[in-house]
């Protein structure tokens, strides 16, 4: 901190409930709260004068427009006004010269002051979330989802609306610029022609922070980079003003001349508006919510208080830069005195001048500090010493030469560190030259280092306690050199991400390549001294046996050289040194390390030196944030941990948005056998995050996996139909629950004798349903499997616009069961020919383009009109059936599989139309099924005055009724016929459930 420019005083102690916003008016504040209420406070002093004698509104309004800055006192409640806001209040402003309240809550309000009436409410500004207000036009501007609105004030109660404009993104932040308008959406900063709303691009935003876009006084703007403030014109042009360069990135920014204000997360920073915008003054306030400028004064409010900042005068201002020797500074402050004040801004800057030449004389105490700190250092008063090199201001490489076993980075912007010459001549010569990696850390040895107790000399420095005092001395100074090195590094970084060349106070700076850091900024002396701190800072910490400290220091803003800390960390501190290659932008290095720690964890013998375990998560957690910026990295490391930790995995790569394709191309090419297993927990987490085309090529790798086993098993004769390995499983799993896969392109590799279950499924995804179920019957002789196929595309039709013909499906089913020895010659023939003739060009598959289906439902159309001489004993169909111009081969001993059409009717007589099926049977079985239902219906049916109809639901009393063949389903006789006229059941009705 240079000097106090604001003193921070505490306005409003403790507010019942949380503070939304807040405004200031005149001397008044107005706090929106959580609760809806706006609550007005007075100073302490006014509010008792008020109690005393209540004035009346208009000596009100004239009290408070006499006193325009707020009072630095105490501020106590004087007026609240429930219900000001139905829901949380995004910002307030004071119009001053309309003499208008702007509210953004739910909507945009106008408020008359001081009464607080409302004026007017825009409606269509309902869900906006950021404005901006013209006061020399009247123009209002706010931006709701993705559109721009301008509204004009005409003067009394009203808003005319102007223009609307569509922009690329929703708006986080917008201002007036002249005629323009600024926008900050979510990647960007665009500048938008209020007239004809023609949109031009700035420069990206950053990525941590969202876009803020603050207006200047004298018409210019600043945008914020993250961390990053850069100053453009009215039309987005860069001004070559320099970059301010925060801590932390910034929430709010109020510029109050001479001084820059920024809402940082835990912090007020207060920093110049002079190049290079140093840092003036940090105020620390904890949950601060919102940042105000007031007349003079900034208002801070926290959650449930209130501080103002007052500026300090400028006189006392000056003093304290004076006697901190910051005379630059001093003079600049001069020049913003008062004209009334000429005599006296006068006299400043004599002073200042005075104080310059008097600063000349300081130089010799600075020496003597000096000589007396290395008197100290040398009779071991190292914290002592220390202090006195510290009030000496001399530079950190003269007392690092005190230190010859510290391994110093070479820089050739840092001349070596004057020799020391006692007069007396009793001190010793301690310059030493600083290391370089490229001479294998060789080091200058001091010139002591020929004595004969040099040995001891070496001892005595490098104790625990010189060291410690070191660390201290580093740590002191370490503020100011990293902060310095941090705003000098700007330039480059702000130059690459606007893509321009920006010349400023350093231009002519030479550049030197990167040490490893990613986008290293221009060389400089104040990086280089950053540099030589930190490295001997860490080595240090490292000496007394402070590694959690060390890795604190890496953790944060650093500028320890890469290649040194490299070889000490390499041996034992694994932890800091994963940090230093991530600090420095060397993923592909801390990755490395971190499999082979991982790897060396799970031995049962790790090595000695391995004291903590790595666990794979770890690569995970560190690929997270690269999955944005590397994937192509987070792809190749991510293969190590697929294996092991395959969930956490896939949520990486979910995390990451890193598009499903191109992790399976990635695992196709460089880890095939990877390739299911991933696949497979895409399809487990999610079925729609996976494209057809990477179902289609999981069932793909199933169905080669199978074919290979089968082939094994074939070739030593022991395939049976009904053998199921895993993968089998996996593949008819695949087969019968996800669709995306091409079924002609399977049925083409499925070999002529075998798999008949996986032709089954395909020939169904085809509806070829005859051929299915002729399969599930005849080859692989499960009936079961037939009904499920059966009552599968039975249902699945119920929920299609034209259910009717899917209850035919039974019917196919029966004519199987009646016609066992009547199939085509050529199975497997008539499955290639149907393939062939649909690669040609015939009728896709569909629910109305099917023609095998067409013939089929008019053949059952026949059957069910036919009479019953038509049928015969052994068989039920005189006609040829679809594909059937073949001759015909015997499959089956039995003529008609009595049981199963048994079965089925008994089952299914509810969804065959059982009366029509009857027709279909030979007359001996007919004979059967009607003995049957005969002796079904000698069942004794007890009707009561509760028994009630399960169609109408109603009771059935003296009506004729009828029972259905389960015995305990009853209907009314007329509700029967008209059900059967309808042909169709109500889902879920007992007709259904027999």
């Amino acid at each position: 901190m240079v000097h106090n420019a604001y003193d921070s005083f505490q306005l409003v102690t403790c507010s019942s409930t949380r503070i939304d916003a807040i405004e200031s008016y005149g001397s008044t504040l107005l706090l929106s709260c959580s609760d809806g209420s706006l609550r007005i406070y007075a100073p302490e002093s006014s509010a008792s004068d008020v109690h005393r004698s209540p004035p009346s509104p208009s000596l009100e309004f004239q009290s408070e427009t006499l006193t325009l800055e707020l009072k630095k006192e105490a501020y106590v409640l004087e007026r609240t006004i429930n219900g000001f806001s139905k829901k949380p209040m995004l910002a307030m402003e004071v119009l001053k010269s309309r003499k208008l309240l702007l509210s953004l809550s739910e909507s945009i309000a106008f408020h008359r002051l001081p009464n607080f009436e409302t004026l007017a409410v825009i409606t269509k500004a309902r869900g906006a979330n950021a404005y901006s207000w013209d006061e020399k036009r009247g123009f209002l501007c706010f931006a709701r989802q993705k559109r721009v609105c301008i509204f004009r004030h005409d003067g009394g109660r009203g808003f005319v609306e102007v223009k609307e404009f569509g922009v690329p993104d929703t708006v986080k932040s917008m201002s007036w610029s002249g005629e323009n308008i600024c926008l900050g959406i979510r990647r960007e900063y665009l500048i938008l022609n209020s007239t004809n709303g023609a949109l031009s691009e700035v420069f990206p935003s950053g990525r941590i922070a969202p876009p803020m876009v603050v207006s200047l006084p004298y018409g210019e703007l600043l945008l914020g980079k993250d961390n990053i403030g850069v100053f453009v014109d009215q039309n987005g042009k860069l001004l070559q003003k320099g970059r301010i360069c925060w801590s932390e990135a910034p929430a709010t920014i109020i510029v109050e001349k001479p001084y820059v204000i920024g809402l940082l997360p835990r912090r007020v920073e207060i920093r110049s508006l002079r190049d290079p915008y140093p840092l003036i003054q940090t105020v620390v306030l904890s949950n601060v919510r919102r940042l105000l400028q007031s007349t003079h004064v900034i208002v801070v409010a926290l959650e449930n208080s209130v501080y103002g900042l007052f500026p300090v005068p400028l006189g006392a201002q000056i003093v304290q830069l004076t006697a901190s020797g910051n005379f630059e500074e001093a003079l600049a402050l001069c020049k913003l005195l008062s004209p009334e004040d000429s005599s006296h801004r006068a006299a400043k800057e004599q002073s200042i001048h005075i104080s310059l030449l008097c600063n000349i004389g300081v130089l010799a105490i600075l020496t003597g500090e000096m000589r007396y700190a290395h008197y100290l250092f040398e009779n071991g008063s190292y914290e002592e010493a220390m202090e006195h090199f510290l009030a000496s201001q001399v530079e950190i490489t003269y007392v690092l030469s005190l230190y010859p076993s510290i391994i110093l980075p070479k820089s050739s912007a840092i001349p070596e560190p004057e020799k020391f010459v006692d007069i007396s001549g009793d001190a010793p010569d301690l310059s030493r030259g600083s290391s370089d990696m490229s001479d294998d850390f060789e080091t200058s040895p001091p010139l002591h280092a020929l004595d004969s107790d040099s040995a001891d000399l070496e001892s005595k420095k490098m104790s625990h306690n010189t060291v410690m005092a070191l660390i201290k001395f580093l740590q002191k100074k370490r503020h100011n050199i990293v902060e310095k090195a941090a705003a000098e590094g700007t330039e480059e970084a702000v130059s690459d991400a606007v893509g321009h060349n920006f010349v400023s106070y350093g231009s002519t700076r030479s550049k030197k390549t990167s040490k490893g850091r990613a986008s290293t900024p221009i060389s400089s002396v104040s990086r280089d001294i950053a540099a030589i701190l930190d490295t001997a800072l860490l080595q240090a910490l490292l000496l007394t046996g402070q590694p959690s400290a060390a890795l604190e220091l890496l953790k944060g803003l650093n500028y320890c050289d890469v290649k040194i800390c490299e070889f000490l960390l390499e041996k034992n501190q694994f932890v800091c040194l994963l940090e230093l290659y991530k600090c420095n932008g060397m993923h592909r290095e801390a990755l490395e390390l971190l499999h082979k720690l991982v790897e060396d964890s799970t031995r049962n013998n790790p090595p000695a030196e391995l004291i903590q375990k790595f666990k794979p998560e770890m690569i995970i957690n560190y690929l997270k944030p690269l999955c944005g910026t590397d994937p192509m990295l987070v792809l190749e490391f991510s293969m190590l941990v697929l294996e092991s930790c395959p969930t956490q995995t896939i949520e990486l790569f979910l995390y990451g948005n890193i598009p499903a394709d191109l992790v399976n191309s990635y695992l196709k090419q460089h880890a095939p056998g990877l390739q299911t297993t991933y696949l497979e927990l895409m399809l487990a987490m999610n079925e729609h995050s996976i494209s057809g085309n990477l179902q289609n090529e999981m069932v793909q790798i199933y169905l080669s996996e199978v074919l290979d086993w089968y082939a094994d098993l074939n070739s030593q004769q022991n395939w049976h139909e009904k053998t199921y390995s895993p993968t089998r499983k996996k593949l008819l799993s695949a087969l019968e629950s996800i669709s995306g896969y091409n079924p002609e392109v399977l049925l083409k590799r499925l070999p002529p004798n075998a798999l008949y279950e996986e032709r089954a499924i395909l020939l169904g995804k085809m509806n070829q349903h005859e051929l299915a179920l002729s399969i599930y019957v005849h080859k692989l002789n499960v009936p079961e499997l037939a009904m499920s196929y059966c009552d599968r595309v039975y249902e699945s039709g119920l929920h299609q616009p034209s259910p009717k013909s899917y209850g035919n499906i039974y019917l196919t089913l029966l004519q199987i069961y009646l016609n066992p020895r009547k199939t085509t010659r050529n199975f497997e023939k008539r499955i290639t020919n149907l393939t062939s003739k649909r690669n040609s060009g015939i009728s896709k598959v569909g629910p109305g383009s099917f023609k095998t289906k067409g013939r089929l439902s008019k053949k059952i159309a026949e059957i069910e009109g036919a009479e019953e001489t038509r049928i015969s004993p052994s068989g039920t169909d005189s006609g040829k059936s679809d594909g059937d111009t073949d001759d015909v081969i015997e499959e089956g001993a039995s003529t008609i599989m009595l049981d199963e059409v048994h079965d089925l009717l008994g089952r299914r007589w509810d969804r065959i139309n059982g009366a029509h099926a009857l027709r279909l049977l030979p007359r001996e079985t007919k004979l059967k099924v009607k003995d049957e239902l005969y002796s079904q219906r000698k069942n004794v049916v007890k009707i009561t005055g509760d028994s009630m109809c399960s169609l109408c639901n109603k009771k059935i009393g003296t009506s004729v009724f009828a029972v259905y063949p389960n015995g305990r389903t009853i209907v009314h006789f007329v509700c029967f016929k008209d059900s059967q006229n309808m042909k169709a059941v109500a889902k879920g009705s007992p007709f259904r459930k027999r």
